[in-house]
Protein backbone atom coordinates (compact mmCIF):
# COMPACT_ATOMS: atom_id res chain seq x y z
CA UNK A 1 0.00 0.00 0.00
CA UNK A 2 1.42 3.33 -1.07
CA UNK A 3 0.92 6.66 0.69
CA UNK A 4 1.98 10.00 -0.73
CA UNK A 5 5.19 10.32 -2.76
CA UNK A 6 7.30 7.95 -0.62
CA UNK A 7 7.44 4.37 -1.83
CA UNK A 8 8.74 1.34 0.00
CA UNK A 9 10.97 0.53 -2.94
CA UNK A 10 12.71 3.86 -2.43
CA UNK A 11 13.59 3.19 1.21
CA UNK A 12 17.21 2.40 1.96
CA UNK A 13 18.44 1.38 5.37
CA UNK A 14 21.56 3.32 6.27
CA UNK A 15 22.18 2.05 9.80
CA UNK A 16 22.26 -1.41 11.35
CA UNK A 17 20.56 -0.39 14.62
CA UNK A 18 17.56 -2.55 15.46
CA UNK A 19 15.28 -0.13 17.26
CA UNK A 20 13.99 3.40 16.61
CA UNK A 21 15.32 4.46 19.99
CA UNK A 22 18.78 3.38 18.80
CA UNK A 23 18.54 5.79 15.87
CA UNK A 24 17.79 3.41 12.99
CA UNK A 25 17.70 5.62 9.91
CA UNK A 26 16.05 5.28 6.53
CA UNK A 27 16.38 7.35 3.39
CA UNK A 28 13.26 8.25 1.41
CA UNK A 29 12.95 10.17 -1.82
CA UNK A 30 9.94 11.14 -3.86
CA UNK A 31 10.02 10.32 -7.60
CA UNK A 32 11.76 13.49 -8.73
CA UNK A 33 14.13 13.33 -5.73
CA UNK A 34 13.30 16.90 -4.71
CA UNK A 35 12.85 15.71 -1.13
CA UNK A 36 14.95 13.46 1.03
CA UNK A 37 13.81 12.13 4.38
CA UNK A 38 16.42 10.70 6.73
CA UNK A 39 14.31 8.54 9.08
CA UNK A 40 14.29 8.69 12.86
CA UNK A 41 15.14 12.08 14.31
CA UNK A 42 16.22 13.61 11.00
CA UNK A 43 14.65 16.07 8.62
CA UNK A 44 12.80 15.96 5.35
CA UNK A 45 14.88 18.33 3.27
CA UNK A 46 13.85 20.12 0.11
CA UNK A 47 16.86 20.09 -2.16
CA UNK A 48 15.79 23.08 -4.20
CA UNK A 49 15.86 25.51 -1.28
CA UNK A 50 17.43 26.08 2.08
CA UNK A 51 14.18 25.26 3.92
CA UNK A 52 13.98 22.14 6.09
CA UNK A 53 10.82 20.04 6.42
CA UNK A 54 10.11 17.64 9.26
CA UNK A 55 7.55 14.83 9.61
CA UNK A 56 5.00 14.64 12.41
CA UNK A 57 5.60 11.55 14.55
CA UNK A 58 2.70 9.40 15.74
CA UNK A 59 3.83 7.49 18.84
CA UNK A 60 2.20 5.37 21.56
CA UNK A 61 2.54 5.88 25.29
CA UNK A 62 4.71 3.28 26.98
CA UNK A 63 1.79 1.53 28.65
CA UNK A 64 -1.90 0.82 27.94
CA UNK A 65 -4.60 2.84 29.71
CA UNK A 66 -8.21 2.50 30.69
CA UNK A 67 -10.58 5.37 29.98
CA UNK A 68 -9.48 6.97 33.23
CA UNK A 69 -6.42 8.99 32.26
CA UNK A 70 -7.24 11.65 34.87
CA UNK A 71 -8.40 13.96 32.09
CA UNK A 72 -7.10 15.31 28.80
CA UNK A 73 -4.50 17.55 30.44
CA UNK A 74 -2.84 14.58 32.16
CA UNK A 75 -2.94 12.56 28.92
CA UNK A 76 -1.20 15.45 27.16
CA UNK A 77 1.28 15.63 30.03
CA UNK A 78 2.17 11.96 29.66
CA UNK A 79 2.87 12.51 25.96
CA UNK A 80 5.05 15.50 26.82
CA UNK A 81 7.01 13.73 29.57
CA UNK A 82 7.63 10.49 27.71
CA UNK A 83 8.80 12.25 24.55
CA UNK A 84 11.12 14.46 26.58
CA UNK A 85 12.52 11.43 28.44
CA UNK A 86 13.53 9.89 25.11
CA UNK A 87 15.32 13.05 23.96
CA UNK A 88 12.62 14.06 21.47
CA UNK A 89 11.23 17.55 21.13
CA UNK A 90 8.37 17.50 23.69
CA UNK A 91 5.75 18.83 21.27
CA UNK A 92 3.36 15.91 21.68
CA UNK A 93 -0.31 15.83 22.61
CA UNK A 94 -2.72 12.97 23.12
CA UNK A 95 -4.41 11.62 19.98
CA UNK A 96 -7.90 11.94 21.48
CA UNK A 97 -10.95 14.17 21.40
CA UNK A 98 -12.63 15.33 24.58
CA UNK A 99 -15.55 17.55 25.56
CA UNK A 100 -13.40 20.62 24.93
CA UNK A 101 -11.22 19.48 22.00
CA UNK A 102 -11.66 18.00 18.53
CA UNK A 103 -8.81 15.70 17.56
CA UNK A 104 -8.60 17.15 14.05
CA UNK A 105 -7.55 20.51 15.51
CA UNK A 106 -4.74 19.14 17.69
CA UNK A 107 -1.94 19.86 15.19
CA UNK A 108 -0.80 23.43 14.58
CA UNK A 109 -2.77 24.82 11.56
CA UNK A 110 0.28 25.57 9.43
CA UNK A 111 1.45 21.95 9.58
CA UNK A 112 -1.80 20.08 8.89
CA UNK A 113 -1.40 19.80 5.13
CA UNK A 114 2.34 20.17 4.57
CA UNK A 115 4.06 17.38 6.53
CA UNK A 116 3.81 13.58 6.37
CA UNK A 117 2.79 11.63 9.48
CA UNK A 118 5.34 8.94 10.34
CA UNK A 119 6.17 6.41 13.02
CA UNK A 120 9.35 6.78 15.08
CA UNK A 121 11.40 4.88 12.51
CA UNK A 122 10.37 7.31 9.80
CA UNK A 123 7.93 5.07 7.92
CA UNK A 124 5.29 7.27 6.31
CA UNK A 125 1.85 6.36 7.63
CA UNK A 126 -0.20 9.22 6.15
CA UNK A 127 0.46 11.82 3.47
CA UNK A 128 -0.38 14.59 5.93
CA UNK A 129 -2.46 15.23 9.05
CA UNK A 130 -5.58 16.22 7.14
CA UNK A 131 -5.59 12.98 5.14
CA UNK A 132 -6.40 11.01 8.30
CA UNK A 133 -9.78 12.75 8.60
CA UNK A 134 -11.35 12.24 5.17
CA UNK A 135 -14.22 10.27 6.69
CA UNK A 136 -12.92 6.86 5.63
CA UNK A 137 -11.55 5.92 9.05
CA UNK A 138 -7.89 6.62 8.31
CA UNK A 139 -6.81 3.40 6.51
CA UNK A 140 -3.33 2.26 7.54
CA UNK A 141 -0.74 0.01 5.93
CA UNK A 142 -0.67 -3.08 8.16
CA UNK A 143 3.03 -3.54 7.39
CA UNK A 144 3.98 -0.27 9.12
CA UNK A 145 4.49 -0.65 12.89
CA UNK A 146 3.40 1.84 15.52
CA UNK A 147 6.11 2.31 18.13
CA UNK A 148 5.91 3.40 21.74
CA UNK A 149 8.24 6.10 22.99
CA UNK A 150 10.56 3.40 24.37
CA UNK A 151 10.75 1.70 20.97
CA UNK A 152 8.32 -1.25 21.20
CA UNK A 153 5.96 -2.26 18.40
CA UNK A 154 2.58 -2.01 20.13
CA UNK A 155 0.86 -4.25 17.59
CA UNK A 156 3.35 -7.07 18.17
CA UNK A 157 4.28 -6.63 21.83
CA UNK A 158 2.13 -8.66 24.31
CA UNK A 159 2.41 -5.83 26.84
CA UNK A 160 -0.54 -4.38 24.87
CA UNK A 161 -2.87 -7.42 24.74
CA UNK A 162 -5.75 -5.39 23.30
CA UNK A 163 -4.79 -3.89 19.94
CA UNK A 164 -7.19 -0.99 20.07
CA UNK A 165 -6.75 2.73 20.69
CA UNK A 166 -8.89 5.28 22.47
CA UNK A 167 -9.74 8.33 20.35
CA UNK A 168 -13.21 9.65 21.30
CA UNK A 169 -13.74 10.93 17.76
CA UNK A 170 -15.81 10.64 14.62
CA UNK A 171 -14.09 9.52 11.42
CA UNK A 172 -13.57 13.22 10.68
CA UNK A 173 -11.80 13.87 13.97
CA UNK A 174 -14.66 15.61 15.76
CA UNK A 175 -15.60 14.83 19.38
CA UNK A 176 -18.30 12.19 19.92
CA UNK A 177 -20.70 13.44 22.60
CA UNK A 178 -20.75 11.17 25.67
CA UNK A 179 -18.17 8.80 24.16
CA UNK A 180 -15.06 10.09 25.91
CA UNK A 181 -15.17 8.11 29.18
CA UNK A 182 -16.55 11.10 31.05
CA UNK A 183 -13.79 13.41 29.81
CA UNK A 184 -11.25 10.57 30.16
CA UNK A 185 -11.79 10.30 33.90
CA UNK A 186 -13.83 7.08 34.14
CA UNK A 187 -12.99 3.40 33.92
CA UNK A 188 -16.33 1.93 35.01
CA UNK A 189 -17.61 -0.95 32.93
CA UNK A 190 -20.92 0.85 32.25
CA UNK A 191 -19.26 3.99 30.81
CA UNK A 192 -18.19 3.98 27.16
CA UNK A 193 -15.63 5.64 24.90
CA UNK A 194 -15.03 5.72 21.17
CA UNK A 195 -12.17 3.48 20.05
CA UNK A 196 -10.65 1.76 17.04
CA UNK A 197 -9.33 -1.75 16.64
CA UNK A 198 -6.02 -1.34 14.80
CA UNK A 199 -6.31 -4.91 13.51
CA UNK A 200 -9.17 -3.61 11.35
CA UNK A 201 -6.64 -1.49 9.46
CA UNK A 202 -8.26 1.78 10.51
CA UNK A 203 -6.82 4.43 12.79
CA UNK A 204 -10.25 6.00 13.36
CA UNK A 205 -12.55 2.99 13.33
CA UNK A 206 -15.84 3.55 15.14
CA UNK A 207 -16.19 1.06 17.97
CA UNK A 208 -17.89 2.07 21.22
CA UNK A 209 -16.32 0.13 24.09
CA UNK A 210 -16.38 0.01 27.88
CA UNK A 211 -13.97 2.42 29.53
CA UNK A 212 -12.71 -0.45 31.69
CA UNK A 213 -10.66 -1.71 28.73
CA UNK A 214 -6.90 -1.15 28.74
CA UNK A 215 -6.14 0.26 25.30
CA UNK A 216 -3.25 1.87 23.45
CA UNK A 217 -3.04 5.65 23.75
CA UNK A 218 -1.35 7.50 20.90
CA UNK A 219 0.41 10.85 20.89
CA UNK A 220 0.85 13.14 17.89
CA UNK A 221 3.59 15.69 17.42
CA UNK A 222 1.56 18.87 17.04
CA UNK A 223 4.31 21.43 16.36
CA UNK A 224 7.96 21.56 15.27
CA UNK A 225 10.92 23.38 16.76
CA UNK A 226 12.39 24.75 13.54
Amino acid sequence: MQRGPWRSSQRQEVSSSRSPRDGKRYRYTNPDESYVFMGFGKSLKKRSSTDDFFPLNLVALNQPHSGDMMGLDIADRMCYEQSKAMGLDPNYRAFISSHSQDLVHTVYPGLRETLPVTNLRGDVMFRNWRSIFNGDGGPMDARIPIYSFDGRDVLADPFWPQKSIWHGSTSRGLRVVDKHCETWRADHVSVTGQSSSLTSGLLLGQQTRSCSNQYIVLCIENNKNL
